[in-house]
C-alpha cells in the first residue's frame, strides 16, 4: 500500500513537471515539444544530483511498464485516415519499418558502447 501511494505521488509529480515544461516551451516559443524538454531537464537534474533517482524511480517504472496503453489513442486515431492509408500505406509501412530498424540498431550500438565503458571502469 505504501508503494502504491509513493508511486502515485511520483507519477503526479512527473505529470506536473511535464505540464510545467509544456507551458515553458510554449511561453518561450521553443522549437521542441515540452515533453522532450522535460525529459532533458529531468536527465540533467538527475546527472547533477539535484534530484535523486529514488524520488521518481517507482513512478517512472510504472509509466514505462504501462507505456503501451499510451499508444492506444494514437492507434485508434489512425482510423480517421483510412483513405490515406489505402493510397500511401505501403510507403508509410516502409518508412515505419526502416525507422524502427534504425532506432533498434542505434539503441543496440549505444547500449553496447555504454556496457563496454562500464566494464572498463569496473576493471580499474
Amino acid at each position: 500500500m505504501n508503494n502504491m501511494i509513493k508511486g502515485t505521488v511520483q507519477v503526479a509529480a512527473l505529470m506536473a513537471f511535464s505540464l510545467l515544461m509544456n507551458k515553458l516551451a510554449g511561453l518561450l516559443h521553443l522549437p521542441i515539444p515540452g515533453s522532450i524538454l522535460g525529459i532533458i531537464v529531468v536527465f540533467i537534474l538527475l546527472e547533477a544530483r539535484v534530484i535523486r533517482l529514488e524520488w521518481i524511480e517507482l513512478g517512472a517504472n510504472w509509466l514505462l511498464a504501462e507505456l503501451l496503453l499510451f499508444f492506444i489513442p494514437a492507434a485508434v486515431g489512425i482510423m480517421k485516415y483510412i483513405p490515406m492509408m489505402e493510397s500511401d500505406g505501403i510507403r508509410i509501412l516502409i518508412v515505419v519499418v526502416f525507422s524502427t530498424f534504425i532506432v533498434m540498431a542505434s539503441s543496440g550500438l549505444l547500449a553496447s558502447r555504454i556496457a563496454k565503458q562500464k566494464e572498463r571502469r569496473a576493471s580499474r
